[in-house]
């Protein structure tokens, strides 16, 4: 069976039900991508490797917040 298949199946039941469709196969791909490369790159900071992009720019925020102008 398909992906394709399997989700109007899903789609079919829960209707059936009354409950509410599932999400589209591959809705939530370049999220759960997201996720994943974050999680990889926090394990690589707590094993003591440097940060690199997304995650270094969040610590340096947080470790080094921005001191305001006071013109």
């Amino acid at each position: 069976m398909s992906i394709t298949q399997h989700y109007l199946l899903d789609t079919y039941r829960a209707h059936q039900h009354g409950d509410p469709a599932p999400p589209e196969p591959g809705a939530h791909d370049w999220q759960v991508a997201r996720e994943w490369r974050d999680h990889r790159q926090f394990r690589a900071v707590v094993a003591g490797r440097p940060a690199r992009g997304r995650m270094r720019q969040a610590l340096q925020r947080w470790l080094r917040p921005r001191t305001r102008s006071t013109c």
